[in-house]
């Protein structure tokens, strides 16, 4: 930036309260900065209450029937669930790291605004000075222009001498009092405007720094988010190739061999007639 800008779109105006507008501008920085801290402690809010809304559905998965062929798959549901609610947790430690360090540049800002508020006292000064300087300019022009026009009317009017004169000495002095305070003010506006001008370059330099910090956290807010997303995508990955892997022949087979009461097959058994047996070996 030119750090003229300010200056450029700031100028005096009717009431010259550019000073003013850039002032209260400075000390709303410090709002946009506690208003984000604000939004990312929502934000960290929100996903512990998820993290924990995951952790409990994982635990139900638990608590569900483990008995039959489909078993095995809860387990792939309560392994996948937990690693979200990890993922969502570990947001939630990075998002109160960035809390901590938005508040600190909010210190560091008030301080700033402090020293800034010292340094820019004089401006402050010179800035009621050119406006009651304005003001008062004003008043004695219409003054001026009042005794002027009376003094017209007077002679127009065939007016007394007395009464010309009296107005004429009226005129001399609001005329006197027109030029002072012309003068005045021609010394009020050279400083006026050379405080202001180097005041709005202050006041830019304080909000390009404010805006590039403000840019830099929420760039680490994004970029946070984005590395655990990927996070999240890896262990939704995960639970596709494990359910991809979970085949029906699988899931059967791994029941068989849990519930699998032995592989030998019973025995043949011939029926022998008992008395037969007693006859053949009393022969």
């Amino acid at each position: 930036l030119s750090g003229h800008h300010f200056v450029l779109f700031l100028q005096p105006g009717e009431k010259n309260n550019g000073f003013d507008v850039l002032y209260h501008n400075m000390k709303h920085g410090h709002t946009s900065t506690k208003e984000l801290a604000d939004f990312i402690r929502e934000r960290a809010t929100i996903e512990e209450a998820y993290s924990r809304s995951m952790t409990k559905l994982a635990k139900s998965a638990s608590n569900y029937s483990q008995i039959g062929t489909f078993a095995p798959v809860w387990d792939v549901f309560k392994s996948s669930t937990e690693k979200l609610a990890c993922c969502h947790l570990e947001l939630v430690r990075k998002l109160q790291e960035l809390i901590k360090e938005v508040q600190k540049y909010g210190d560091e800002q008030i301080k700033a605004h402090k020293k800034t508020k010292e340094e820019v006292s004089g401006t402050l000064e010179g800035v009621q000075n050119f406006q009651s300087i304005t003001q008062a300019l004003q008043k004695a022009k219409e003054n001026y222009n009042s005794k002027c026009v009376e003094q017209e009317r007077l002679k127009k009017e065939g007016a007394t001498q007395r009464e010309i004169d009296k107005a004429a000495v009226k005129s001399k002095k609001a005329t006197e009092m027109y030029k002072l305070y012309v003068e005045k003010y021609a010394v009020a506006k050279s400083e006026f405007e050379q405080k202001m001008n180097e005041t709005s370059k202050k006041f830019q330099d304080i909000e390009e720094v404010h805006l590039f910090h403000m840019k830099v956290i929420i760039e680490s807010f994004s970029s946070t988010i984005h590395e655990i997303h990927l996070q999240i995508g890896e262990v939704h990955e995960e639970f596709i190739n494990n359910m991809a892997n979970t085949t029906v022949e699988s899931l059967i087979q791994k029941f068989a061999e849990l519930k699998g009461t032995g592989k030998d097959r019973p025995g043949e058994f011939l029926f022998v007639c008992f008395l037969h047996i007693l006859i053949t070996l009393f022969k």
